[in-house]
């Protein structure tokens, strides 16, 4: 996976889902657009390095967190995922 929209994506899904919150939810409460930030998770559009700071704060995490290419995500990612269609 080279794609960094799809990077960024799966690291924030991933860590809102370790945090226990749906995204109406987890967006909800952060007050955030939880459609614009659907399209984030899925990889579908760019977003600012100021808005990528703002999700880092409201997830708790840094920066590199969100950008960074981890496999194990990737695998988690993959359960996540199969968690998800099941409900």
């Amino acid at each position: 996976m080279k794609d960094i929209k799809k990077i960024i994506g799966m690291n924030i899904r991933y860590i809102r889902y370790q945090s226990g919150l749906s995204q109406e939810k987890f967006y909800e409460q952060k007050g955030l657009n939880a459609k614009y930030l659907a399209s984030i998770e899925r990889g579908e559009i760019n977003i600012s390095v100021e808005y990528l700071y703002e999700l880092a704060k409201a997830l708790k995490t840094n920066m590199t967190e969100l950008i960074t290419y981890d496999e194990n995500k990737i695998i988690n990612k993959k359960r996540i995922d199969q968690i998800a269609t099941t409900k």
